[in-house]
């Protein structure tokens, strides 16, 4: 197949620091292949940037096969851009036509402060996996794989959940910044397994209040954090960590 070759306008977000006033700045970019995928096209406004002496435009990347969540970036208003279920770094450009004008921003949450250009701190995200996102295990050799039975309508569930990848384009998306979906994803995939019962009560209350703490809004209820998320978690999970919390509150941390 060919490659057609489009012309862009690009509207970058720059900001030199966390502490500095940020701007749009507009890059010409020509001869944009089709069949690159939006990193890639950075990765060419990057070099052109460089070969005309100009300061590199900083973005957050690693994988690159949709798969670490770490290619956070607004395109054109939406999270990660136009394609559903779809990370940046998935998006090709032959979503885009020739001659438009592409706007890319970082993730806009007081929780994700900008560190340069386009990326963004996202160690919130770690502090409440910190605080219980996890399942307590004595150590020694690893326990045998079927030691404890799990029914197969526990396992589909529980990896729906566990199929999060935390890239931030639920608070990204959400216009009270919430990271609802993201938590709830988490506390949901232990909660449902009988492998995460023992810390049930203390995980959700644990994660909820740091979740709090990291300053993330409360949960609009549009489902935008959905329509958003490359991984097509589900607001039900939502629903799930409401029910648990109400649980461990009426009984108690066990």
């Amino acid at each position: 197949m060919s490659s057609e070759l489009i012309n862009l306008t690009l509207r970058v977000w720059r900001q030199s620091g966390p502490d500095s006033p940020g701007q749009f700045d507009n890059y010409q970019l020509n001869g944009v292949s089709t069949h690159m995928s939006f990193l890639e096209m950075l990765d060419v406004l990057n070099e052109q940037l460089i070969e005309s002496g100009q300061e590199s435009v900083a973005f957050d990347h690693d994988c690159r096969e949709g798969i670490c969540g770490t290619c956070s970036l607004m395109i054109n208003g939406q999270a990660h851009g136009p394609d559903t279920a779809t990370t940046t770094c998935q998006l090709h450009m032959r979503r885009f036509n020739d001659g438009d004008t592409v706007t890319i921003e970082p993730w806009r949450a007081t929780a994700f402060p900008i560190v340069k250009d386009l990326v963004v701190d996202r160690s919130a995200f770690d502090r409440i996996i910190s605080s219980g996102g996890y399942v307590s295990v004595n150590t020694g050799n690893a326990p045998d794989g079927n030691a404890i039975p799990v029914a197969g309508s526990q396992q589909e569930v529980a990896m729906d959940a566990a199929a999060c990848i935390g890239c931030g384009a639920c608070v990204a998306a959400c216009k009270n910044a919430s990271a609802m979906l993201f938590v709830s994803a988490k506390v949901s995939q232990l909660a449902i397994l009988p492998q995460g019962q023992q810390e049930r009560s203390e995980r959700v209350v644990s994660m909820v209040s740091q979740m709090d703490d990291e300053g993330f809004g409360s949960c609009t209820n549009t489902s935008e954090c959905e329509a958003a998320c490359p991984a097509e978690i589900s607001v039900s999970n939502i629903a799930r960590l409401n029910r648990e919390y109400l649980r461990a509150s009426l009984c108690g941390r066990d």
